[in-house]
């Protein structure tokens, strides 16, 4: 264990995916594209929803926001326990300059906590810390939207 915290690597590590890639295209507030085409959805939220013909209250924004922080840019991919979801993309922390964009979305306003075992179990008091300074100070969605699709 001690040589996984020395060089850095996820517990997932190289066995789930890139440790580094391009962002090709965001395609919501938690799930985008890196340029070989693999999908990554992000460990541990869940924005409002804009495909598949909804438009949840806050969606665009989140998703812009995403596009703001990773698209064309390389991000940094850190994994779990599970690899990927039933719909084949990979589960990741994503981070842009030492920057996770995971926990920042929910600290923002963006994003829920969407906490799926047996990942991000570590992390999930962090997390749901985040949301519910978001919720009492009214950041994001929790200001903006009478109902927040993601509660």
């Amino acid at each position: 264990m001690g040589v996984l915290l020395a060089c850095g690597c996820s517990p997932g590590g190289e066995r789930c995916g890139p440790q580094r890639a391009v962002v090709s295209r965001v395609i919501d507030g938690d799930t985008a594209d890196l340029e070989d085409g693999t999908r990554v959805r992000y460990l541990m939220i869940d924005t409002p929803e804009i495909t598949g013909g909804k438009q949840d209250c806050y969606g665009q924004e989140a998703k812009d926001y995403n596009i703001s922080l990773v698209e064309g840019k390389e991000v940094e991919l850190a994994y779990d326990v599970e690899c990927s979801d039933p719909y084949g993309r990979l589960l990741a922390y994503v981070s842009v300059s030492g920057q996770e964009v995971n926990s920042r979305m929910v600290e923002r306003g963006y994003a829920c906590v969407l906490y799926i075992p047996p990942n991000g179990e570590d992390r999930r008091q962090d997390f749901e810390t985040l949301e519910f300074q978001a919720r009492s100070e009214g950041r994001g969605m929790w200001g903006a939207c009478e109902e927040v699709s993601c509660d």
